[in-house]
């Protein structure tokens, strides 16, 4: 029996796997991953281990605590306070309180649990191509994550059009925070009511469009007009990834109700949470009886911290500003050797191509970029696709990416590029 074969068999049907030939990855290392023939990959793909795989930093973090004590949080520990006042100082001074969990989908569920303890109401606006997790409530907040049967949480969803920098002009977010108006008067008139905006202020499952500083602004003050809450996800785009902030919220110039953190955050360990105010985790823990085992447990806590350390002590953020703005301008160069580029884009260490059939109509070139995905996976570099149309490359490396990684990346993707026909 193969490995596919014996997931299925003990898993499941639809199992999801990358690649149409899966990788069998036995050991990771840095911005290094190896297959079970010891073959090596360049990883530029994964935010999971933010700070590199296998991180001796946070090895032996986790390693320390849990040789010492791992219990839940109805026991006292200073292990979780010393985190979260170490992670809030990273925020604006009224984003002070949080609430830790084990995952993102968790933090975002929590999320829109505050958002109606503290305005009664349930309405959430969220963009057409979001991702935020697999609950059932937030699994709603995805078109195409909504499933064929459930508990019929739609009618308290209101989808707004995706931002798209490359078709639709809207340079200062006037057009974005316009539909968000619409949304809102929707959910009143429904009887619902307004609750949130939940947005990933990179908008990186969109297909990261190119934005201005502030572009967010507007939409903000639409919501805070209607007394509805901004919720930021920040579980993809956090943790210094933007390169300009540690936080994408803060490029965006706005300061969220909430935000939501993830994947990066322990470094691989299943620690995440939110960040909100006094106030608002104030409503929420008297409106809901809420406890989580594993959430903010010791060694998660050793982890995340070690996290952050890590990211302070090698200057990470800072890294990934240059690799990125190297990356805009070797990918601009593909842009003109290549007509099946139609757009570049990179916001620090999340940087793409959209793939186009015709630069005049824009065409989206989706089977083409199946086919690129796959032949950078045979040639040892990892990535993926993403966008409404699934014809954008999506690169997010770990943070220690460096620039000879940068290289061996662009000069792979050339000559894929080259000897790959266009075809829709």
């Amino acid at each position: 029996m193969t490995l596919i074969d014996k997931r299925a068999a003990l898993l499941g049907p639809n199992m999801s796997t990358f690649y149409d030939d899966p990788v069998h990855i036995v050991r990771g290392e840095g911005v290094w991953l190896w297959d079970k023939a010891g073959r090596k990959y360049l990883d530029c793909y994964n935010n999971v281990p933010h700070v590199g795989h296998c991180n001796p930093r946070v090895v032996d973090a986790i390693t320390r605590q849990a040789q010492t004590l791992n219990t839940h949080t109805r026991y006292l520990h200073e292990g979780i306070l010393e985190y979260v006042e170490r992670l809030t100082s990273t925020f604006d001074p009224t984003l002070s309180t949080a609430i830790l969990t084990c995952s993102g989908s968790e933090a975002n569920d929590i999320a829109l649990r505050m958002a109606e303890a503290v305005t009664g109401k349930r309405g959430i606006i969220a963009t057409d191509a979001t991702y935020h997790g697999n609950t059932t409530l937030v699994s709603h907040l995805s078109r195409s994550n909504v499933p064929s049967v459930g508990f019929g949480l739609g009618d308290v969803i209101h989808h707004v059009e995706a931002p798209d920098s490359y078709r639709i002009s809207d340079p200062d977010g006037t057009r974005f925070a316009a539909q968000v108006q619409a949304g809102i008067d929707a959910l009143e008139a429904s009887g619902t009511g307004f609750a949130a905006l939940i947005v990933c202020p990179m908008f990186l499952n969109e297909g990261f469009p190119t934005q201005a500083p502030g572009w967010l602004r507007k939409a903000a003050e639409m919501v805070r007009a209607a007394g509805g809450l901004l919720i930021c996800d920040e579980v993809q785009s956090g943790f210094g990834r933007s390169g300009t902030n540690f936080w994408a919220h803060q490029t965006q110039g706005v300061t969220p109700d909430i935000v939501c953190l993830g994947k990066p955050m322990g470094n691989g360990h299943p620690v995440a949470g939110l960040v909100t105010t006094p106030e608002i985790i104030t409503a929420f823990r008297t409106a809901f009886r809420y406890f989580n085992t594993f959430g903010g447990n010791p060694v998660s806590c050793a982890a995340a911290m070690a996290v952050l350390e890590e990211l302070a002590d090698k200057n990470l953020q800072a890294n990934a500003a240059r690799i990125g703005a190297l990356a805009q301008e070797r990918l601009s160069a593909l842009a003109e050797k290549y007509e099946v580029i139609g757009d570049v884009r990179q916001s620090g260490m999340v940087f793409g191509a959209e793939f186009v059939l015709d630069r005049a109509t824009k065409a989206p070139a989706s089977h083409f970029a199946d086919v690129v995905v796959n032949k950078m996976r045979d040639r040892g570099i990892l990535l993926s696709k993403l966008g409404r149309h699934k014809n954008t490359l999506k690169i997010r490396p770990p943070m220690p990416f460096g620039e000879e990684h940068l290289d061996l990346l662009m000069e792979t993707l050339d000559s894929v590029l080259a000897e790959t026909p266009v075809v829709a």
